[in-house]
């Protein structure tokens, strides 16, 4: 991470992403693999690259992302968030691109715990009439 412009730490469910900005040629690097492959869905890829086209910065700059925790969409939204935020490390002026279009606010959801009673968060006991 030498010559990095701009740093962001993204987080959504279990997930927590590093993410680093370095002027390249648009390719997005997740622990050591590229987004296709380790993503490996279309709705994910898409996903990952939505701050890039919020700012109309497609295949300016290479996005180096650690991340650990959660499932395969917690940490794409995890990479996601972490973009935007390292967008914003580097340039405050691309908030009001980023902002309104969601991409600032951690996503607040996550799996409700189980309750006492039930067999899982909501699903109750089978009912027998007999």
């Amino acid at each position: 991470m030498a010559n990095y412009v701009g740093y962001g730490t993204g987080k959504r469910k279990d997930a927590v992403a590093k993410v680093w900005l370095q002027p390249g040629t648009g390719e997005i690097t997740i622990n050591d693999q590229t987004a296709r492959d380790y993503l490996k869905r279309d709705t994910l890829n898409v996903m990952v690259n939505q701050p890039m086209k919020v700012t109309d910065n497609v295949g300016e700059y290479d996005v180096i992302c650690k991340v650990k925790g959660g499932g395969l969409a917690g940490q794409a939204g995890a990479v996601r968030h972490g973009i935007a935020k390292a967008f914003v490390d580097m340039d405050e002026t691309l908030r009001g691109l980023l902002g309104p279009a969601g991409l600032l606010t951690r996503d607040p959801r996550v799996k409700e715990r189980k309750h006492a009673g039930f067999r899982k968060a909501r699903r109750g006991k089978q009912f027998s009439k007999r």
